[in-house]
């Protein structure tokens, strides 16, 4: 069968490839086509368009390249009906996504199958007549979504577990390096290693690195590794290294597996790390902090932005959003994970074993594939 995925960041490459793997097992004949990134290349099919030529985030850059945004919506649409896969994959990504959605149920008779649904039970809750409309299966990994999809709004999802796990488990099978192995391969002193992860895009980096590796200058005995982001060049980051910090592209799995605690911008990484059982703290500025914590706090539809809050249904790792995110804070909260005997880095590691039980076990994309070949037969495709 042919299936035709659409990815718009780092995070829906892996797991995008990582799908793409698993339907290739059930069905030998599987042809692929899509927007994506490099893993996703490098299992098969043919690449339209990077998702780096495509994602843009925040009002400005998005209002700055709203021309080349919509000529991507519509080559999109054009190259989807020209090949007439037999199921169209979308992957996160909502803003592109469910644009394409629409016009593709509008105007084929292609199923629309959406992997890792929109977070709209946090933003944008409106969004649920365009899914209900235009998507005709939705695959969750998020189990707290059950009760919103199904209960809240009577939508019938699938969840399949979590794709991280998968990834974490699939890393750590193939015998990852040891710690000293690793170091010394990076040039990296010899010092417990707190991982930098700013963000995949400029604008996170930007805004949250600079106050990251300021942070880290009050703990000398702390060797802070920046993980380098996929399609953003070493030069962009040249700026931020002459203070101390070291960078490792490629290897952000290697670096959480080696690091003693981690300074995380809030996105699918804050998972990452706590699945990876690493200590962490919740990075996140923003332009006009103060204007997004009152809309944060008057207009969001829950309480945490880290998937690990949201999957625990409390706090267990501190995030520091806009108006929190401050050279003091970041100081503070990381300074109380850093000993190794310290209670609060205890407890944090105590709360992910709950949240793994919570998660499930892995095999996530395994499961996925079946079903999304097992409805494409059920539909005589």
């Amino acid at each position: 069968m042919k299936y035709y995925l659409i990815v718009g960041e780092a995070s829906g490459d892996l797991h995008a490839s990582n799908l793409m793997k698993a339907i290739k097992a059930v069905d030998q004949e599987a042809e692929f086509r899509f927007f994506g990134g490099d893993l996703m290349s490098a299992v098969g099919g043919e690449r339209v368009k990077h998702y780096r030529d495509t994602a843009f985030m925040g009002f400005v850059p998005v209002l700055l390249h709203l021309r080349s945004i919509f000529s991507n919506m519509r080559m999109c649409k054009k190259d989807v009906i020209a090949w007439n896969p037999d199921v169209l994959i979308l992957v996160d990504y909502p803003g592109f996504n469910l644009s394409i959605a629409e016009y593709i149920h509008k105007n084929t008779d292609i199923p629309v199958y959406y992997y890792i649904s929109p977070k709209i039970w946090a933003w944008k809750e409106y969004r649920i007549k365009n899914i209900k409309r235009d998507v005709d299966e939705l695959f969750s990994i998020l189990p707290f979504e059950i009760e919103f999809f199904e209960k809240k709004h009577d939508y019938r999802i699938n969840y399949v577990g979590n794709p991280c796990v998968d990834a974490v488990d699939s890393f750590r099978k193939n015998a990852p390096e040891g710690r000293d192995s690793f170091i010394k391969r990076n040039n990296i002193p010899d010092k417990p290693i707190v991982a930098l992860l700013a963000g995949s895009r400029k604008q996170e980096i930007t805004a949250n690195l600079p106050m990251m590796i300021e942070a880290m200058k009050e703990y000398p005995g702390y060797q802070p590794v920046i993980a380098g982001a996929p399609g953003i060049d070493r030069d962009f980051y040249k700026p931020y290294l002459g203070e101390g910090a070291c960078i490792v592209f490629g290897e952000t799995y290697n670096i959480l597996n080696n690091a003693h605690a981690a300074l995380v911008t809030s996105g699918t990484a804050t998972l990452e790390t706590g699945i990876f059982r690493v200590p962490q703290v919740v990075c996140y500025a923003t332009p006009m902090a103060r204007l997004y914590s009152w809309l944060k706090k008057h207009f969001l539809k829950v309480k945490f932005v880290s998937l690990v809050n949201l999957i625990a249904g409390k706090e267990v790792v501190r995030e520091l959003v806009a108006a929190d995110m401050c050279l003091e804070n970041v100081k503070t909260e990381i300074g109380k994970l850093l000993p190794a005997a310290s209670k609060e880095r205890a407890a944090m590691l105590d709360e992910y074993d709950r949240m793994l039980e919570i998660l499930g076990e892995a095999g996530a994309s395994e499961r996925a594939a079946d079903k999304i070949v097992a409805l494409l037969k059920e539909k005589g495709v």
